[in-house]
């Protein structure tokens, strides 16, 4: 099963809004016959490369598989009906697939045919890989990702708003490879307005990104980076329902989608309505690059899955130089910890810390 894990990994970025799966087929003595993992989206799934590697060979053998074979038919038909198919002995799933079109019927498919089927061998690792499919499928919005780069006494930028560049090449080509598996990256008009940033992917990755600007008054320059190309890459700038009609259209002209939504009563777009628009869309993976603004209004709302912390060992200082997350804020300091599953590695002298937001 961890070798099926391993295998599942390879997906992610090429088969989103489909989660990331892998099989392995052994025989009795766990020697291997085939493997194989759902490649990309629209293709084959996870069973159908293992089953067609292992061959006839994988008559009463085992298959490990990470998320439950699915039993309806949709790009492709039913991995159930190919494990029966097949004759196989046993399945072992590490995990339930939660989306309510199977939910339990492919492993009821399989078990009716006389096949054993055991559930939940390493199931929080597959819950872990799968965490962004399972939160799109079970709320309809898409797994966020807050990331910035900061100074060793967290500032992410100076008091002139100087910010380029607190981390390393290292660090800034972690970024990229991540922009390249996502669905979207996202800004605030703030750091849209200070930067001129592309958000692109260099070198490109398995996903081009969609560009997102939260921008309530539809600010965003004619003249900016981010609508300069907006033919070539897909721009969204979220709007109040109530922002200027004549700004909104120059965008629009531009090549760049305006998406008006209502407000947070506090003049600023309401987050919960433009998260829930990019679920319907079947987004999946939305990294958010700040600035304070939006993070913090994400922080204050809850609506952070997981943090990508860049930092640098730099002083800047400055009382009025800007600190990640901005917004309302905690009024105590948690008791405990605020992440699990947290990973830290060192890039070339700046620390890198990754870690799920706990949510009570």
């Amino acid at each position: 099963m961890r070798r099926a894990l391993e295998l599942a990994s390879r997906g992610l970025g090429h088969v989103e809004p489909n989660p990331p799966v892998g099989a392995v087929i052994v025989d009795d003595n766990l020697q291997l016959l085939g493997e194989g993992y759902h490649q990309q989206f629209g293709g084959p799934h996870a069973e159908v490369h293992a089953l067609a590697d292992a061959g006839e060979s994988a008559n009463g053998a085992t298959i490990f598989v990470t998320l439950e074979p699915c039993a309806h038919h949709g790009k492709t038909p039913p991995c159930a009906d190919a494990v029966i198919r097949a004759e196989l002995k046993r399945v072992v799933v590490a995990m339930q697939d939660p989306a309510p079109h199977v939910d339990g019927s492919g492993i009821e498919r399989i078990r009716q045919a006389g096949i054993e089927v055991e559930v939940g061998l390493l199931e929080p690792e597959a819950q872990r890989l799968t965490a962004p499919f399972v939160k799109r499928i079970t709320t309809g919005r898409p797994w966020i990702i807050a990331k910035w780069a900061m100074t060793l006494d967290g500032k992410i930028a100076s008091h002139t708003t100087h910010s380029q560049w607190i981390s390393n090449a290292t660090s800034r080509q972690v970024v990229h490879q991540l922009r390249g598996r996502c669905d979207a990256v996202m800004v605030g008009i703030g750091t849209a307005l200070a930067d001129d940033p592309r958000l692109t992917a260099r070198p490109p990755g398995p996903r081009t990104a969609s560009r997102i600007v939260v921008d309530s008054r539809a600010r965003l320059p004619i003249t900016s980076q981010l609508v300069q190309t907006a033919r070539e890459t897909p721009l969204l700038v979220a709007v109040l329902d109530s922002a200027p009609d004549a700004a909104c259209a120059a965008l629009s002209d531009a090549g760049a989608e305006v998406l008006r939504l209502p407000g947070d009563g506090n003049d600023h777009v309401s987050l919960p309505a433009l998260l829930d628009e990019l679920g319907r869309r079947e987004m999946t993976n939305i990294l958010v690059e700040g600035g304070a603004g939006l993070l913090g209004g994400l922080h204050d709302a809850g609506l952070i899955d997981e943090c990508q912390v860049f930092i640098a060992p730099k002083l800047v200082g400055g009382a009025s130089a800007p600190s990640p997350l901005g917004g309302r804020g905690l009024e105590q300091i948690p008791q405990s910890g605020s992440f699990a599953h947290v990973d830290v590695e060192m890039l070339e002298g700046d620390l890198f810390v990754r870690g799920w937001v706990k949510h009570d």
